[in-house]
């Protein structure tokens, strides 16, 4: 059973690859490296981990927070995690940062007062962006 989980993500590439969609395999192996990849979507907030330091992964955030021309911006840093409150496109943005282990950060996206998937996801898609810039 462990070798089946093992070679059926090698096997699907494959498939992709041989297809012509070798690029979007590409992107995503290398964003894997960047977070998780996986996102849990609990209580509204869109919650994944960065293997980047907490310092870098706040300066994106905050680059991502000015970058949408966020209003009303609340940050609030303290060593080991911060929250950044903010109005971007008329919706009430909450992030949370938190250090989890050594380059290993915890970012947690809600937007708006009940969340919205899609554009949390948008959010942690431009934190990505930012620190692989870095």
């Amino acid at each position: 059973m462990l070798k089946l989980k093992i070679w059926f993500p090698i096997l699907i590439a494959g498939v992709f690859a041989v297809s012509g969609c070798a690029a979007p395999i590409m992107a995503g192996l290398a964003a894997g490296s960047i977070g998780s990849g996986t996102y849990f979507y609990v209580k509204g907030e869109m919650v994944t981990d960065y293997f980047f330091s907490f310092d870098n992964v706040w300066a994106a955030c905050k680059k991502v927070v000015a970058d949408k021309h966020g209003i009303n911006v609340e940050p609030y840093k303290e060593i080991s995690q911060g929250t950044i409150d903010a109005m971007i496109d008329d919706e009430k943005v909450h992030i949370s940062v938190k250090y989890k282990a050594k380059d290993v950060t915890t970012v947690a996206v809600r937007v708006g007062i009940i969340g919205n998937s899609l554009a949390s996801q948008l959010l942690h898609d431009k934190i990505t962006d930012n620190l692989l810039k870095r």
